[in-house]
């Protein structure tokens, strides 16, 4: 459903925000670690992640990739997902076809705008709060 890069970006920031908990910055190379990602692709995907201020960089012998504590719950999986790959999520054929709409419907076209809707709704009501809340108390995991 997500594209692999934005696979890499949910993991990611959902990594740094456990880390940005403990007061703690990341670097390119751990959160590669983390979520099983080739360093220069994770390289891109945190770049996006910092232009669509959902992270943010700090350069210098003690910097790294954070989320501000205070910031962690207003980011949502809606906002990661637009900033990798774009709303074409939203609106994508579930069979893959070019033209795919009200008027020029594929076979799953009514039953698949269901799950695109309940998608978008799951998304835009998920934050990272509680995702990383979650891998801290160990309710769910990032890497087995």
């Amino acid at each position: 459903m997500f594209s692999k890069a934005c696979e890499y970006g949910i993991k990611a920031a959902i990594f740094i925000a456990t880390k940005s908990y403990e007061g703690k910055r990341v670097s390119p190379k751990e959160i590669s670690a983390e979520i099983d990602s080739p360093q220069a692709f994770t390289a891109k995907i945190l770049q996006a992640l910092v232009k669509h201020n959902i992270i943010n960089s700090v350069k210098g012998a003690y910097g790294g990739f954070e989320i501000d504590k205070t910031n962690i719950g207003n980011v949502k999986l809606s906002q990661i997902v637009n900033a990798i790959d774009g709303d074409s999520i939203y609106s994508g054929c579930g069979l893959g076809l070019e033209k795919c709409d009200e008027n020029h419907p594929c076979p799953v076209h009514d039953k698949f705008k269901g799950v695109r809707d309940e998608l978008k709704h799951m998304l835009e009501e998920t934050n990272l709060e509680e995702l990383a809340l979650n891998i801290k108390s160990g309710a769910s995991f990032l890497k087995l």
